[in-house]
């Protein structure tokens, strides 16, 4: 079983930084895309960034400039360092890990947290 943890959310005023960090565990042999999804208040759940295997990135447009994502391979791990936050950026950050190698090849979800950026 594969199970995601993230860890990393809070509460932020605007102009201030974040770090998400989303650790994928279990019997993984390798994983395909790694990325950070959000779902603001209201709002359906939205791309935020992806990182694949190799290092190719992709970026919501609202963040560009303003988030980096990175990945260690070897840790299974995802990282999202959120600068320049807005009030807009306000939203459960959700980890996912697509294309999953185990035995199988399926998508995992982690269970989210919460970023609020306020004053």
């Amino acid at each position: 079983q594969v199970q995601l943890v993230e860890s990393g959310g809070g509460l932020v005023q605007p102009g201030g930084s974040l770090r998400l960090s989303c650790a994928a565990s279990g019997n993984i042999f390798s994983i395909n895309t790694m990325g950070w999804y959000r779902q603001g208040p209201g709002k359906q759940r939205e791309l935020v960034a992806t990182i694949s295997r190799g290092g190719s990135t992709d970026y919501a447009d609202s963040v560009k400039g303003r988030f980096a994502i990175s990945r260690d391979n070897a840790k299974n791990t995802v990282y999202l360092q959120m600068n320049s936050l807005k009030p807009e950026d306000t939203a459960v950050y959700y980890c996912a890990a697509l294309g999953v190698r185990t035995w199988s090849t399926k998508d995992y979800w982690g269970q989210g947290t919460q970023v609020t950026v306020s004053s």
